[in-house]
């Protein structure tokens, strides 16, 4: 991440009445999810997911004609002119029409969507442009701006964002100062962020602004920080658009931790610029993406440094790539990052790709593919293959890496893990209630896990499998149904004891009547079971009485 990158003038106008306006309309418009979704249908919204308009294209173009007809006689055109129930579905479709698909539309069309802040006052925002004062004119998006809907751990949110127009839009490869709106990354670290209140957060690559505007929610003051000039500029047009004042969010330009250098924050949240590029001539650096760094040294700089910006007992919740190399187990090499930085670490592996299948998908991403340009495409993918090569790396793992400074003492916590399964969003609340017991089990030895009263989690299940025609079960699973889904298989013992850990009785009382029944020493079946309970408890199955799963 080099110095920072002075904006070009192509960016939205910072101005909170007129955007105060634009939400007015927005919301009186009904542009929502929801409302984009039904009004293009599954057929092409699925295929909008998949970057293919022409669906979309052509569920939008009879409404916006049919609206922009009724419009041509009114003096004013105002979204109360267009007659009827068509009215929500012709402003929804010219706003997809010019902001998500990049097409123009008629001015009268668009001047009925947004009758509050008008065309005029949508160009000088630097959202639109128009080709012209009539009716008729075309009017065309020089951003894009859609509704976002999201569920995170203190609940669901809906705001609207504003970004760059994406390939779709534009039908070319990404300029290398893009500013990505919310892709798949910024929303999983939405909802895989705990959520409890805090006093400072940082959000250390704030890109369009997203992970900020989700914590001003729950802190009392958020620092948003980018590299990019130009991100930073959207950042604060999306926290004016949400309502959100610069009292609640500052944002600061700099490289890494350097603007916030001997400051303090009860929790940082990183969506960085993780990805492995290759430094090679032909191959694209986009600032949304490309850290500036060798390899996977980003994500190393962030894990091993962020410490120093943590106050005592905050986290750091970060997404990242990491490299494996000929060799080495992934858990070794990001293990190492761990112990360098001297913090409690808690590492999900969540995906593993082969170094081709990571070159097509960051190739892709940049919005260059083997029928647009062919030329650039080898040249890109044969350089991601080279610099893989230099370094011998095998494949390439993805994850969430939640790290935090110990309140007191040195770190207990070290725990790498694979789960590419699914999990059960929002997962922050489930993330931060595994903390709270990895540090409730900390303090407990087996005599006082034994004094210990449990009861079983909600979400927890018991399934058994037994052969036609047996009576006892072969296989007894106890299954985490939110969380991480887990699936814990348990022996006589202690799906004896889950099953009567109700409150009333201590583990310890449920141990011996245990051992009554299966006639063997209670000591032997709680070296046995001991060890399982913590796990259970550690993952969310097993709850201390008294406290909510």
């Amino acid at each position: 991440m080099s110095p920072e990158r002075l904006p070009s003038r192509d960016v939205p106008r910072h101005d909170p009445a007129q955007l105060g306006a634009l939400r007015a309309d927005l919301t009186a418009a009904g542009f929502t999810v929801t409302a984009v979704e039904d009004l293009l249908g599954p057929v092409a919204s699925a295929a909008l997911h998949r970057e293919q308009p022409l669906p979309a294209l052509r569920a939008t173009a009879p409404l916006v004609l049919s609206g922009s007809s009724a419009l041509r006689g009114a003096t004013a055109p105002t979204s109360a002119d267009v007659p009827g129930g068509e009215d929500a579905d012709a402003r929804t479709a010219a706003l997809v029409r010019v902001f998500v698909l990049g097409r123009g539309v008629p001015r009268v069309a668009l001047a009925a969507a947004l009758p509050t802040l008008g065309v005029d006052g949508a160009a000088r925002l630097g959202l639109v442009q128009a080709a012209g004062a009539g009716r008729d004119d075309e009017v065309r998006a020089r951003v894009d701006l859609r509704p976002y809907e999201a569920e995170d751990a203190a609940g669901p949110v809906r705001w609207w964002l504003v970004s760059d127009l994406g390939e779709v839009a534009t039908g070319r490869a990404l300029r290398t100062d893009h500013v990505l709106g919310v892709g798949g990354a910024s929303t999983t670290l939405a909802q895989v962020t705990v959520r409890d209140r805090r006093r400072r957060v940082l959000d250390l690559g704030t890109g369009c602004g997203i992970q900020a505007l989700h914590a001003a929610r729950h802190a009392e003051a958020v620092v948003g920080t980018d590299v990019s000039a130009r991100a930073l500029a959207f950042a604060r047009v999306n926290a004016a658009l949400a309502g959100v004042g610069p009292e609640r969010v500052e944002l600061r330009a700099g490289s890494m931790l350097a603007p916030v250098e001997g400051e303090q924050f009860d929790l940082v949240v990183s969506n960085s610029p993780f990805v492995i590029t290759p430094r090679t001539p032909g191959v694209p650096a986009y600032e949304y993406r490309d850290g500036g760094r060798a390899g996977d040294a980003v994500v190393r700089e962030l894990v091993t440094g962020v410490g120093a910006v943590l106050a005592p007992g905050g986290v750091a919740q970060l997404l990242g790539n990491w490299e494996v190399r000929r060799g080495e187990e992934w858990h070794e090499r990001v293990g190492s990052w761990l112990d360098e930085a001297g913090l409690d670490g808690w590492v999900i592996q969540r995906e593993l790709l082969d170094p081709a299948e990571y070159a097509e998908t960051w190739i892709r991403d940049g919005g260059v593919t083997p029928d647009r340009d062919r030329a650039a495409w080898d040249v890109q993918y044969g350089a991601w293959l080279d610099d893989f090569a230099t370094r011998d790396v095998v494949a390439v793992g993805f994850g969430i890496l939640t790290l935090r400074r110990p309140a007191t003492g040195r770190p207990t916590l070290r725990r790498l893990e694979e789960h590419t399964g699914t999990v059960h969003q929002p997962l922050g609340g489930h993330l931060a209630a595994s903390l709270a017991a990895h540090d409730w089990l900390t303090v407990r030895d087996d005599s006082a896990l034994a004094a210990a009263h449990l009861v079983v989690a909600p979400d927890v299940t018991e399934e058994r499998y037994l052969r036609p025609g047996s009576v006892d079960p072969e296989v007894v699973l106890l299954r985490q149904g939110g969380g991480l889904g887990r699936a814990v298989q348990a022996g006589t013992a202690l799906a004896g004891l889950v099953g009567a850990c109700d409150g009333d009785l201590a583990v310890g009382q449920v141990v011996g009547a245990l051992a009554a029944l299966l006639e063997v020493p209670a000591d032997d079946v709680a070296a046995d079971v001991l060890p399982s309970v913590r796990g259970l408890v550690r993952d969310g199955l097993l709850i201390p009485a008294g406290t909510t799963g």
